[in-house]
């Protein structure tokens, strides 16, 4: 049985409220101003009553207009006071949720994250997070105008009952039309974030991807499927905006006609001396009055609606996944490491992204010594960047086991893991920042000594010294390659020797000159550690001590490159697709 309305809104209003709960005192004192406010406000008409029993008296108006000016200044200081608390609580709150979801992303499991677009990651923490701030003040706001339109309704029934009589009746009929439209506000509300989202998410992977879709003259083609997700988005708006138009207007159009009715039976019922004139004229006071408190009900259960609904969408956020929390910790070496004992063993390791996803590797029993370069190869698809996933703890295994210096990973933290070693992407090597940041990102208390180390190593030292700012040079520049961003983050992972060294070939993109120092590099902390590549250059697979075959995610084969091209077909066509996408490479004829 599907579960109802209110039963779905129940986790989202949970949601909010968790976001509301840390700021409760702070919420209460401006429901104490706001009743202070609507005390003010409802005492005026009665004021007003005086002034006019007063004038009619001949008596002296002194007193009463004191007592109205005083109510009115009080009213006005009590109001701005409520609208600064309640202004600046909306923007702690959004600052709250913002970095609730910050924190949980950069604690997130890698796959979890990878599943969503990433601007609809980023839409989840801007737009959805700001439509917190109305929903905050929408609870205080609810109950002074509940409250407000409460002891308007008593002290109308206190000038006269038979008014009061049918101004609740005319509440009454614009109240149960807006409970009908009130729902078609949340769903309208629901559905425009939701395609917000997948507007952001277009959005951002088409900017990602640009220098293709301009070499691949796609511009009109890819803007106008964006455009279409922005009309989507744009419709949902509209459709949105209209019905909130309306529960507007049918509650200003009720209360209209309530008053103009009341005027009319009003004065008629002066005419028979059946109510005195100033009771007429505070009673319409108070009509005009229930504008205020019935507009905020509208707008703040509107807010509220908006509210629950971006806190339906923060909400899944908390479906991710994240890794086990753990403080930071050294890196956990033993006190004198075995160099016979291999520093990675898998045994018998099969995993898979997801419970209905095939397995991507499959009974992987791989040793990686403490010393040596290890070369992984294979078709796309076989499994190679799995394995790196499983040594980094991005994925971790459904059956069998890691073992890291003899121990099972499961023994250790996940920072534990990751102090013992170092990893290069090959797409997105870099992160936001300078040369500096980027060089002193895995360990900022790193020396100058240490940075301009390894910048030699890398054959980047005379390239960062000839830029204007050197180390402090942003990587958003275009002074900075995209060869020597790779180069930047292989030294980034050789600062201070991990005892592995993770590489996604990370000579992808730079000269034969700057790749044989790169290489030279591996082969001396290969001397020293563990390096493993995923290869996909012939140089690698040659310099590699040991080289793994895999395909469907299982090792085929494992061997030196003299070993495997005489014993292994797979081996052999995967070397001649390499030696001949080199040749082609430096084949000066075909390079344009």
């Amino acid at each position: 049985m599907a579960p109802s309305s209110s039963e779905a809104a129940l986790p989202r209003l949970r949601t909010l409220a968790s976001f509301l709960a840390p700021h409760r005192r702070t919420m209460l004192l401006g429901l104490v101003l706001g009743l202070a406010a609507n005390a003010a406000g409802l005492a005026t008409p009665m004021v007003t009553k005086w002034v006019l029993d007063t004038l009619g008296a001949g008596q002296s108006m002194v007193r009463p207009i004191g007592v109205l000016l005083a109510l009115v200044v009080v009213g006005a200081a009590i109001t701005l006071c409520q609208w600064r608390l309640l202004g600046t609580l909306a923007e702690h709150i959004v600052l709250d949720a913002r970095t609730a979801l910050v924190r949980r992303y950069f604690r997130a499991r890698v796959g979890d994250l990878q599943r969503r677009p990433t601007g609809e990651l980023v839409t989840r923490v801007t737009s959805d997070t700001h439509l917190l701030r109305e929903a905050s003040g929408s609870i205080v706001g609810l109950v002074n105008a509940g409250i407000a339109l409460l002891g308007t309704l008593v002290l109308m029934g206190v000038l006269d009952l038979f008014l009061l009589g049918c101004t609740v009746v005319a509440v009454l009929v614009v109240a149960a039309v807006m409970g009908v439209l009130m729902p078609r506000i949340a769903a309208a509300e629901a559905a425009a974030q939701e395609s917000m989202g997948q507007l952001g998410g277009a959005l951002e992977g088409a900017l990602r991807a640009i220098r293709t879709v301009k070499a691949s003259r796609a511009e009109a083609r890819l803007g106008e499927r964006v455009v279409a997700d922005a009309r989507q988005a744009a419709a949902h708006s509209v459709r949105s905006a209209r019905v909130t138009a309306s529960v507007w207007t049918i509650a200003w159009t009720g209360i209209q006609l309530a008053v103009i009715a009341i005027l009319g039976i009003g004065a008629w019922r002066a005419q028979r001396d059946l109510l005195e004139i100033s009771s007429l004229i505070a009673f319409l006071l108070y009509a005009f009055q229930l504008m205020g408190p019935i507009s905020e009900l509208t707008q703040n259960t509107t807010a509220l609606q908006a509210g629950v609904a971006a806190a339906g969408r923060i909400r899944e956020i908390e479906a991710i996944e994240t890794e086990p929390e753990t403080p930071p910790t050294a890196a956990t070496r033993p006190a004198v490491a075995d160099p016979e004992q291999p520093v990675l063993v898998f045994q018998d390791v099969t995993a898979r992204y997801g419970p209905d996803a095939p397995p991507a590797v499959r009974g992987i029993d791989l040793v990686i010594p403490r010393r040596g370069h290890t070369a992984i190869v294979g078709p796309s698809g076989a499994g190679k960047t799995t394995l790196f996933s499983l040594i980094l703890r991005f994925l971790e295994p459904e059956h069998g086991q890691l073992l890291l210096d003899g121990r099972p990973y499961a023994s250790y933290s996940h920072d534990e893991v990751r102090a013992r070693l170092a990893y290069v992407e090959q797409e997105t090597p870099v992160v936001p920042g300078t040369i500096r940041d980027n060089l002193r990102f895995t360990h900022p208390d790193a020396t100058e000594a240490e940075i301009r180390e390894v910048l030699r190593a890398v054959r980047l030292d005379e390239k960062v010294d000839s830029l204007p700012d050197g180390l402090d040079t942003s990587l958003a520049s275009t002074e900075v390659s995209g060869g020597q961003r790779q180069r930047i983050a292989l030294a980034r992972a050789m600062l201070r020797t991990p005892d592995v060294l993770l590489l996604d070939e990370a000579t992808a993109q730079v000269d034969g000159l700057t790749e044989a120092a790169l290489h030279e590099c591996v082969r001396q902390r290969a001397a020293t550690g563990a390096v493993v590549t995923i290869a996909h250059r012939l140089s690698t697979v040659l310099d590699a001590d040991r080289i793994v075959v895999l395909a469907d995610g299982r090792i085929r084969a494992q061997g030196t490159h003299a070993e495997l091209l005489a014993g292994d077909d797979l081996y052999r066509r995967l070397v001649e697709a390499l030696r001949i996408a080199a040749e082609r490479r430096d084949d000066p004829v075909t390079v344009r």
